[in-house]
């Protein structure tokens, strides 16, 4: 190589370095990955998708997850577009939110819709690892046998995207802890009907606790089982709080969740590999102002 070309990939390489300066820290456990759910700064991504990915690459993050995927588009991009620009940026996309509805699946055909299929189709062109869906359709909260129908539904699901490439999954909210059918608490019934081979699961820590339902607990319940998990602390409020319940998710640390032990315990006892900060109120800070300290608060516990 000529000193000069030499010289100037060095220029390059430190001009980055000064870009993104928090990428570089340490990490404890270089088995985990650090990302951060795009719902935490929707407002951001539907002004200016690029300018704000480029702002969490300077952060320091380096795996996003979507939360955005509208008629095949992720944030108005082509699956190969978005998949372009992550990659322009340094970022890639491991998992993404995508509801899986009763209507998703033909009960006559005994198959996936087409729809379903290109969601799949999508989602590995993008260079997803994992298909998550967050939600669970209020129709299948009433009725336990369509309850575990659909779970079936989702099982089979699983080994669909399998011949994608990719691990299907699920992500709780609220209701799963304050549901009983059949005498069950709903989450129960989801995790002993789901077979972990096709249904990943990820733990929201926050979104359940107004709802009664505690990580740590959950975690001891099932162990290894929760292979990503949705990193949020969460302060009570007087009224208006995130999902009905009286209270809202803000900076990690700074709230009532034991979010390090919860981490910690995701790690050791429950398989969390994929640790998702999400952030949906900000006290009236900034959104990307939000991420970041949160960024700061996972890299000093070694994530």
């Amino acid at each position: 190589m000529h000193r000069r070309h030499f010289l100037k990939l060095s220029s390059a390489s430190l001009m980055s370095m000064a870009l993104w300066p928090k990428a570089f820290s340490e990490k404890r456990f270089p088995d985990t990955i650090l990302g951060i759910q795009l719902y935490s700064v929707r407002d951001d991504m539907q002004k200016n998708p690029s300018a704000t990915l480029e702002k969490l690459a300077q952060i320091g993050y380096r795996y996003v997850e979507h939360a955005n995927y509208v008629h095949r588009k992720f944030y108005g991009y082509s699956a190969k577009e978005f998949k372009q620009l992550l990659q322009q940026l340094g970022l890639s996309m491991p998992s993404g939110h995508v509801v899986l509805k009763p209507s998703d699946w033909d009960e006559q055909a005994k198959d996936f819709t087409d729809e379903w299929k290109y969601t799949l189709e999508d989602a590995a062109t993008v260079g997803q690892q994992f298909l998550i869906s967050p939600w669970m359709d209020e129709s299948l909260r009433k009725n336990y046998d369509g309850l575990l129908h659909f779970l079936d539904i989702m099982n089979r699901c699983g080994q669909l995207a399998k011949q994608y490439g990719l691990q299907f999954g699920y992500h709780n909210h609220d209701f799963e802890f304050n549901t009983t059918l059949n005498g069950q608490r709903m989450y129960d019934i989801i995790l002993h009907h789901t077979d972990p081979q096709w249904v990943a699961q990820q733990i929201d820590i926050g979104n359940m606790y107004g709802a009664g339902g505690r990580a740590q607990q959950i975690l001891k319940e099932y162990p290894g089982r929760f292979l990503l998990m949705h990193v949020k602390d969460e302060i009570p409020v007087a009224k208006g709080g995130e999902m009905g319940e009286k209270y809202e998710s803000c900076i990690l640390g700074k709230g009532i969740i034991p979010v390090h032990q919860i981490v910690e315990e995701g790690r050791t006892i429950g398989g969390t590999r994929y640790f998702i900060v999400e952030q949906e109120s900000y006290q009236g800070q900034p959104p990307l102002d939000c991420v970041a300290a949160d960024f700061d608060v996972m890299k000093n516990w070694g994530y």
